[in-house]
């Protein structure tokens, strides 16, 4: 808990400057930091959309990768509707930070991985999109 609000911390669409954001900032969000999380996780692009969402899952030591986050401050009320409206397979958890901080954020359900495209190899949503925009 922020001494702003609840801290939520964001792996695709709602990332500054994509789709989704409005979710946050219309809800009173406060951008905080922007940090990786712990090399503990997996980014898998979902199928579905649009928005096309990335798919964020835990997996053991050495398994994993550290992904780009956002840090969001949202306001209590702002922390409960916004969870409240996220579509399975998403939920959320409480993730590993590089900073060593451990907010809520958005997890997928393994079920949500069938047909899912395992990206942990760009680090983070903005590299993948900025290639699929360069056509590779």
């Amino acid at each position: 808990m922020s001494r702003d609000g609840i801290e939520i911390a964001v792996v695709g669409a709602h990332l500054s400057g994509l789709a989704l954001n409005h979710e946050l900032t219309g809800r009173g969000g406060v951008l905080m930091r922007a940090v990786p999380t712990e090399p503990l996780y997996r980014l898998h692009a979902l199928a579905g959309g649009p928005p096309r969402r990335p798919g964020l899952l835990r997996v053991g030591p050495g398994l994993g990768a550290a992904i780009a986050t956002e840090v969001w401050a949202l306001p209590t009320a702002g922390f409960g509707s916004f969870v409240a409206a996220i579509p399975a397979p998403l939920c959320i958890g409480t993730l590993r930070l590089a900073d060593g901080t451990t907010p809520k954020g958005f997890l997928v359900e393994p079920e949500g991985l069938h047909d899912a495209e395992d990206i942990t190899r760009f680090g983070g949503w903005r590299a993948f999109l900025a290639t699929r925009a360069m056509g590779r």
